[in-house]
């Protein structure tokens, strides 16, 4: 999506920024890993084939992606840096929303979340609770923009279909392997509830977000875990 291509959204914890050209070489490192392949079902990409995708995040109607960084070491900082802020050493992971149609309904699509913090050092530190928790915090705020952005790029038929009225978020998601028991920790301590107690045929846990958003409680959630001094900055590529 374009809707968050020159936003960065700074917090005390965690800093997210626009995924960028500049990050694929970093990435298509981290997704050399054979456990991270294991806990994103991914399989490994060449690098120009990573150029692509990092391309299509960026673009595609359906995709709204930050990469994950270390805070910002100034917290009066009013912009964020590209090529400093988001620099190799300071990349944490990604986490992603994709949007996909409602069976049941044409006014409405799905969300789902994926989060992935790729250096073992940086794990188990609460960087993934910080980074999915200002996610959904942007997501919240700018709902009505992802949302128009996810309209308008639909098939021209469904679009002709729902024209005139105003789509709707129906439901915020995440699947998670079965074995991936810290993930499903982290996802459940922020009020993600299993939809039904086995796994799926890809051996994926589901959770959906129990109150979905609004009514404040992202907000209570930052303030719960410490996620301070959320704030929207300038991404500010150099040259």
């Amino acid at each position: 999506m374009i809707v968050n291509e020159n936003t960065a959204i700074s917090t005390s914890s965690v800093l997210l920024v626009p995924y960028e050209a500049s990050h694929v070489t970093t990435y298509h490192d981290w997704m050399k890993d054979a456990e991270i392949q294991e806990a994103t079902a991914s399989e490994p990409l060449t690098l120009s084939e990573e150029y692509a995708m990092q391309h299509s995040w960026r673009l595609d109607h359906d995709k709204l992606t930050f990469i994950a960084c270390k805070p910002l070491s100034d917290a009066k900082d009013t912009t964020a840096v590209a090529g400093i802020c988001d620099e190799p050493e300071s990349m944490l992971g990604d986490v992603n929303l994709f949007l996909s149609p409602a069976d049941e309904d044409e006014e409405g699509c799905i969300g789902e979340l994926e989060l992935m913090i790729a250096p073992v050092s940086a794990r188990r530190k609460g960087y993934g609770r910080s980074t999915i928790l200002a996610f959904m915090m942007y997501i919240e705020s700018h709902l009505d923009e992802i949302l128009v952005e996810y309209k308008n790029g639909l098939a021209s038929e469904q679009a002709t279909a729902a024209q005139g009225k105003k789509m709707k978020l129906l439901q915020l998601k995440v699947k998670i392997g079965s074995k991936n028991t810290n993930s499903i920790a982290l996802f459940e301590s922020i009020g993600f509830v299993k939809i039904e107690e086995g796994e799926n045929y890809f051996g994926e846990i589901e959770l959906v977000f129990e109150g979905f958003l609004g009514q404040g409680r992202v907000k209570s959630l930052l303030e719960k875990f410490g996620v301070d001094d959320f704030k929207e900055l300038p991404y500010e590529r150099m040259g």
